[in-house]
């Protein structure tokens, strides 16, 4: 797509040397904020443009699969980023149920249908299982090092980066009026997925710098993401449902689902601290402490899982 090319030209020209400009030029600013005008997005990498929209099947017949994957566009190739990149497009492949059903127990919950919403929690438990076999496989063929060190430079935003003061100017675009935009770079917390399990189970957080910044991240995720997650945190029930139902099983199955959006978030954890927090910071603009989308995240995702778990019934 247009939003895969032109963003991936724009990381690129920012981030290919080893000191970042003060501007992108014109022939690249105007097409790219075109581009992300058009589909509602901040004009630079996005996670959906990473990771969502940048992936072919080899075999066009056959299955989402990281045996029949590959990454469409890449920044310097080779089996790391290609590696990292499709963990991700299989998780969100296998992400599709969790979402289809987490739909359905919207409408389910307001019947009261027990035995039915029942059904669906386990399909997700189910799920989430498929999800972590993915995750487990990311050190097969991405080294925490090399991505560090390869991968992620190019991956990084402009917002509260040391090598960008105040942001990169867009030439030639009216809007912007030649000021620095300080936008935030791609990352894994641009995925639906953790935002749509929250708004599901009625989990909310408490104000931290990490709430602040994944509230702003939500205005880069796809049009359609942020209104899906929109609609079920204004409509689930789910929460309250199950803790009024007299069904153990039902309970259960709700106490299964949850922790295991909270073991997502503590497998998160566990993959910044090996692939970022314990690699060395020797590159302009690459933090250790600092995730890709500019915020410190280590102390705030332990609080944000703890918050999930809070929701025990």
């Amino acid at each position: 797509t247009a939003m895969v090319h032109y963003s991936f030209l724009v990381q690129a020209y920012v981030w290919g040397e080893a000191e970042a400009p003060a501007s992108l030029p014109a022939n690249l600013s105007r097409p790219m904020v075109a581009v992300a005008d058009r589909l509602g997005q901040a004009a630079l990498l996005p996670y959906s443009g990473y990771v969502l929209d940048n992936w072919a099947r080899l075999d066009k017949s056959g299955p989402i699969s990281l045996e029949n994957v590959y990454m469409y566009q890449n920044f310097v190739g080779g089996d790391d980023e290609n590696w990292f990149v499709m963990i991700h497009v299989a998780i969100e492949a296998e992400a599709g149920v969790l979402l289809d059903n987490a739909a359905k127990l919207v409408t389910i919950a307001k019947k009261g249908d027990d035995a039915e919403a029942e059904r669906l929690l386990v399909g997700m438990d189910e799920a989430w299982e498929r999800i972590y076999g993915h995750f487990a496989r990311m050190g097969e063929r991405c080294d925490p090092y090399i991505y560090f060190h390869r991968v992620r430079p190019y991956i990084h935003g402009w917002a509260n980066n040391p090598a960008l003061d105040g942001g990169l100017v867009y030439e030639g675009v009216e809007k912007f009026g030649s000021k620095p935009q300080a936008f935030r770079g791609q990352t894994g917390s641009q995925s639906s997925i953790v935002p749509a399990m929250d708004a599901l189970f009625q989990v909310g957080h408490s104000a931290d710098p990490l709430r602040s910044f994944l509230d702003e991240l939500h205005h880069y995720r796809p049009v359609q993401h942020r209104r899906f997650i929109e609609d079920l945190a204004a409509q689930s029930t789910l929460r309250d449902f199950v803790s009024a139902s007299g069904s153990q099983s039902l309970k259960d199955a709700f106490n299964a689902c949850l922790e295991q959006s909270a073991r997502f978030r503590t497998r998160h954890l566990e993959y910044a601290a090996s692939y970022i927090n314990k690699q060395a910071g020797s590159i302009a603009g690459n933090d250790p402490d600092v995730g890709t989308g500019g915020t410190p995240f280590m102390k705030y995702l332990k609080k944000h899982r703890d918050e999930n778990r809070a929701q025990t019934v």
